[in-house]
């Protein structure tokens, strides 16, 4: 589970401390000038808030060697808000290998979109792969052009260059996924999409949509 983290929003459309991301972008999404940060207690938040956007922002820049909007702890985090015209995929497994499933799901609504498997035996990586190249096809036969959100850098690496290099031996037991897996790559290779390919940022805004909850 995502550790609780609170926003304080000195200059959004209600400033105040809140206790979710989506809370706080609602505050400061195409809000010119917001100032907002993300602390990982109530205390913190509170005693930043009391004192001010300037006075925290300087504490931030003396740490990290400049100013950001939002930051947690340990280094400046993503500024980039959620985009909820999109699907995010998640891959659940019993054993790395092991049995792999997936799922694509709207990442505003939460509403399954697709959900493949179990796979007898596969990775979690390239079980994200394999989320991410059918989101893909699913939003082509769609016509969409919305983003997909994967929590895997590995998968989203081997998509955009269009093959995998994962270590899982090729036998009778993982003939199933890499049969899905030979299968992906040629639709890469063969098809074009106007799609964003992107990395979910868990710490800062929880987990993926399309969690499994097994962590």
């Amino acid at each position: 589970m995502a550790k609780q983290k609170y926003y304080v929003v000195w200059v959004g459309r209600e400033p105040g401390i809140y206790v979710t991301w989506p809370e706080c972008q609602k505050q400061v999404d195409q809000f010119e000038g917001a100032k907002y940060k993300s602390y990982e207690s109530k205390a913190e938040a509170e005693v930043a808030y009391g004192a001010g956007w300037k006075r925290s922002f300087g504490q931030a820049a003396k740490a990290s060697g400049g100013a950001g909007g939002a930051k947690s702890s340990g280094g400046v985090a993503s500024k980039e808000p959620i985009d909820y015209n999109s699907i995010s995929v998640d891959v659940g497994t019993a054993g790395n290998p092991g049995p792999v499933e997936y799922k694509g799901v709207d990442t505003q609504t939460g509403e399954v979109l697709f959900s493949v498997g179990p796979i007898s035996k596969g990775t979690n990586n390239l079980g994200e792969f394999l989320a991410i190249v059918h989101g893909l096809a699913y939003l082509q036969k769609q016509g969409s052009n919305k983003t997909v959100y994967s929590d895997s850098m590995n998968a989203i690496k081997w998509v955009k260059e269009k093959k995998v290099a994962s270590t899982l031996v090729r036998d009778e037991s993982t003939s199933e996924i890499w049969g899905l897996v030979d299968r992906a790559v040629q639709w890469l290779k063969t098809n074009k999409y106007p799609n964003k390919v992107t990395k979910w940022q868990t710490k800062e805004w929880g987990e993926i949509k399309a969690d499994y909850g097994r962590k």
